[in-house]
């Protein structure tokens, strides 16, 4: 098992929406007003070209196995950065590679100056938000953010 884990090529539009859609129909969680739903996740190399954002994809022989980002989404306060569009599909979990996206997606805001990471979630994805919690993420009461109002779990950890 090689995995590589590199920043996303448009080349990977197709099959990163294909795998994050797959997520959400496997956990048969909300697709109206998420990600799942969202045109842009058609589009990640694009919505990524954005100076203060970066979106990594891990690779296995070829094959997307989960990716992750950063990305200065509208309404949140100066400095905040969301960690967006963090999958993995069923193959890919407990091997390392969601830590391993996570840490370079942390590090990366960090080096663009970030000073905390927003994230928002949905109760389907309960082994997902342990994870989170686990990272230093804590529960927010509210929403930083109305970009996808589907969610209905926020997160907030200073970097």
């Amino acid at each position: 098992m090689s995995i590589r884990i590199r920043e996303i090529e448009p080349s990977d539009n197709a099959a990163v929406a294909k795998m994050i859609r797959g997520v959400f129909e496997e956990f048969d969680a909300e697709r109206c007003g998420t990600v799942y739903s969202d045109p842009t996740t058609d589009n990640l190399y694009e919505v990524f070209r954005n100076p203060k954002s970066v979106y990594f994809v891990a690779e296995e022989d070829g094959q997307i196995v989960g990716a992750c980002g950063i990305y200065p989404t509208n309404g949140l306060p100066e400095g905040y950065a969301e960690l967006v569009k963090y999958y993995l599909p069923a193959k890919a979990r407990g091997k390392g590679i969601g830590r391993e996206l996570m840490e370079r997606s942390t590090a990366a805001a960090l080096k663009m100056g970030y000073t905390h990471l927003y994230l928002e979630s949905l109760p389907e994805f309960s082994k997902a938000v342990s994870i989170y919690e686990k990272q230093g993420f804590k529960p927010l009461e509210k929403p930083l953010s109305t970009e996808h109002p589907g969610c209905n779990l926020w997160f907030l950890k200073k970097l």
